[in-house]
């Protein structure tokens, strides 16, 4: 076979100079992300992080979590949008590992595309780096793989996997709380990174909306309201545990209010939710009506306005609220821990939402 008819990489669709570039790109943003206990850079075929860093806990239990962003990479796509959906990926990952009451330490990426742009790469890398930024911990590295076949010019899909470190005895959970205690909910950014296989059946296949579209109830368009990143709570929750006592967080993630709560309820205690202590925002009431969901079918689906929760005693509820108010959260008591009863799920919702 001569050289001129042979096969090549590139001729198979990969092209190795792209994804070079897009390395070079994304550099500046992953040194943002660096902590003092990261060593090396980017390029390597590991992250390095310098455990002896560990050495100040009596028993350091490390925690790990991995997550995507879900069908919500496709409004992305579609905006031709990609700086935002990075602040989802690191909130889906870091915000499940504080609910233990870890610290976030770094975070490794995966953005699998069907062609590398290298533009379009750096950008979604900008996006992870100024989330972990704002989850305090470093992005360490990650990988970029080019599908084409698999995937289509412009179709991308992004993974990341993180790792915490929380003391032994200050670990968070069920075991720690107490009838009395009580249910603190923070408001969500929007709909987050959940339920979007949901929201986009409901809006574009049976309302016909589009992404351009403005949505008076929105004051926006469909398309800034779908984009809207997740909010990260990684640094909120690990001051709240420094100012009051807490005995345990959950993140509202797919599933919904009620079953993320009851994973964090011991088995002879309940959780009571009261609607009426919030509103929910706009889109959830716009997914609602447009597919006529039932009311308990978007709480088993999307976060209802609530995207985590703290319990806590009864005495730290004001310096709680206090010191999530001075951080710019949108905190209130939601709820209160029962005894279990005649209650056979570990979390319940009541009464009809405020407004």
């Amino acid at each position: 076979m001569s050289e001129t008819t042979g096969a090549s990489y590139a001729s198979a669709g990969v092209d190795i100079e792209a994804g070079d570039r897009a390395v070079e790109l994304m550099k500046e943003w992953v040194k943002k992300t660096q902590r003092p206990e990261v060593l090396g850079g980017l390029g390597g075929f590991a992250g390095l992080f310098d455990a002896s860093a560990l050495k100040r806990y009596e028993r350091p239990l490390l925690a790990s979590a991995t997550d995507g962003v879900g069908t919500k990479v496709d409004i992305a796509r579609q905006l031709g949008v990609y700086d935002t959906i990075g602040h989802d990926l690191v909130a889906m990952v870091m915000d499940d590992i504080v609910v233990c009451g870890a610290e976030p330490l770094f975070m490794t990426d995966y953005i699998c595309v069907g062609k590398v742009h290298p533009e379009r790469v750096a950008s979604i890398v900008k996006g992870i780096a100024e989330g972990c930024v704002l989850a305090g911990c470093a992005l360490v590295g990650g990988e970029t793989a080019e599908h084409p076949g698999l995937l289509g010019p412009d179709d991308f899909d992004v993974a990341g996997a993180g790792t915490g470190v929380v003391e032994y005895d200050r670990l968070l959970g069920a075991d720690r709380i107490r009838t009395g205690d009580a249910v603190i909910a923070m408001a969500s950014s929007g709909l987050h990174s959940n339920g979007y296989s949901l929201v986009r059946h409901v809006l574009f296949d049976r309302a016909g909306l589009r992404l351009e579209q403005e949505v008076p109830e929105l004051g926006r368009t469909l398309g800034e309201e779908l984009l809207e990143p997740t909010k990260i709570y990684s640094l909120d929750c690990l001051a709240l545990t420094r100012t009051a006592e807490v005995h345990a967080y959950s993140h509202i993630t797919g599933g919904g209010l009620a079953a993320n709560l009851a994973r964090v309820i011991p088995d002879h205690l309940h959780a009571t939710v009261d609607r009426s202590t919030w509103t929910p925002g706009a889109i959830f009431d716009l997914v609602g009506t447009a597919g006529q969901v039932q009311q308990l079918e978007l709480e088993k689906t999307l976060n209802m306005g609530v995207g985590m929760m703290a319990v806590v005693p009864a005495e730290s509820v004001e310096v709680a609220l206090t010191t999530l108010a001075d951080r710019g959260v949108d905190a209130w008591v939601a709820g209160e821990i029962t005894e279990r009863g005649e209650h056979t799920e570990g979390a319940t919702l009541t009464g009809s939402y405020a407004g």
